[in-house]
């Protein structure tokens, strides 16, 4: 049975929803969007741009003031919740899979997710994100520690910064063990499998909870012609995969992957039951850790390896939580440290607008052997 995509979901709108065009006040605009009104835009795309951008200006301010009030990352991820809900407000007519503004972009999404949905309404940052998302897919994103093109589907996580795969690569270079069996949990567009790939592993199983993910490395895959060597698979974590190798039933692997999400859901001001799986991507419940730790003995062989990525970006928004590796070797036998890797995250591109929350991050690679034998 074929995968369905997940998609941006059209909102219930009301009966009764006021137009707005570029003849109408921004700041009455933003007013109506942060008191929860629903705004229908009418006329061109750039006035929705325009509309957003004040309304961004009113909640975080001018950047000239940045310095002069509370800078926290948490506070910026707070505003970001209240900037995400009110633009969710503002909604744009997609008809026969066009948007209908004056001067829109061209989204090649709108046929491969919306098949059978001739005309609908999306909120104007749904559109936004599937714009971007789009001209990603078409032209595709470059690491230096591949040799092609990665082509990510929308709403599938794909590094931005860099530094966590150069650590793997350094990591892979110097590892002596099997090179047989390998797993990657929570393969977002699949750049982690694609490295072991290069570095010779013989097979590669690819788990991600999202349909959209498992879609997009399909698709790499066959224009790569890897079905031989990898293949991916819908799981969260490791549940309803007991038996992960074709042809090899009972074998366990030779290395577990794991690069989760470094921020708790709570940071975002998400509550447990508002983690969508396009979220998941960035955000983690409180128990995914445990989880992972619970499941991923069970998977790897006695000499085999688990490395777990992580960053101190949690610890800097403010949340107070534990470092959930240091957690499991300090409170459970499960696992002993072999090697723990840092590198400091290099900053952004001079060229970037946004405020820098990163100045002192670091990102980890804790390499693991597991203390117990476990079943599946």
């Amino acid at each position: 049975m074929p995968l369905e995509p997940v998609r941006p979901y059209p909102p219930e709108l009301p009966d009764q929803i006021e137009q707005v065009n570029r003849t109408h006040n921004p700041r009455f605009v933003s007013e109506k969007l942060l008191a929860g009104d629903w705004l229908l835009l009418e006329d061109r795309y750039a006035t929705g741009l325009h509309l957003l951008s004040e309304l961004k200006k009113r909640i975080f301010g001018k950047r000239k003031d940045h310095s002069d009030k509370d800078d926290s990352f948490l506070s910026y991820r707070q505003k970001r919740a209240i900037f995400r809900n009110a633009s969710n407000r503002l909604v744009v007519p997609v008809e026969k899979s066009r948007i209908a503004l004056k001067k829109a972009p061209e989204i090649g999404w709108f046929d491969i997710l919306y098949p059978e949905l001739p005309d609908f309404f999306l909120s104007f940052p749904q559109v936004q994100g599937l714009n971007s998302s789009w001209q990603w897919y078409r032209k595709g994103i470059r690491y230096s520690v591949l040799t092609h093109a990665i082509h990510p589907w929308y709403g599938v996580y794909f590094p931005t910064r860099h530094d966590h795969l150069l650590l793997f690569d350094e990591w892979l270079k110097s590892y002596g063990g099997s090179r047989e069996k390998a797993v990657d949990v929570g393969t977002g567009c699949g750049v982690l499998a694609f490295q072991m790939i290069r570095h010779d592993f013989a097979q590669v199983v690819a788990l991600d909870v999202n349909p959209n993910a498992v879609l997009s490395v399909q698709e790499e895959i066959t224009r790569q012609d890897l079905g031989h060597r990898l293949q991916v698979m819908v799981s969260d974590l490791f549940d309803g995969c007991p038996n992960l190798f074709h042809g090899f039933p009972k074998e366990k692997s030779d290395l577990v992957v794991f690069n989760p999400p470094w921020l708790p859901a709570d940071s975002a001001g998400y509550a447990p039951d508002q983690i969508s799986i396009l979220d998941r991507a960035v955000y983690h419940e409180k128990d995914l850790f445990e989880r992972f730790f619970q499941q991923a003995g069970a998977y790897v062989n006695e000499k085999g390896r688990v490395l777990v990525f992580y960053s101190n970006l949690g610890r800097q928004s403010g949340s107070a939580v534990a470092h959930p590796v240091e957690q499991e070797l300090t409170f459970n036998r499960r696992f002993r440290k072999v090697r723990h890797l840092r590198r400091k995250v290099r900053p952004p591109s001079r060229k970037t607008r946004r405020r820098d929350h990163r100045k002192k991050e670091w990102v980890e690679l804790w390499e693991l052997a597991p203390c117990l034998v476990m079943e599946p």
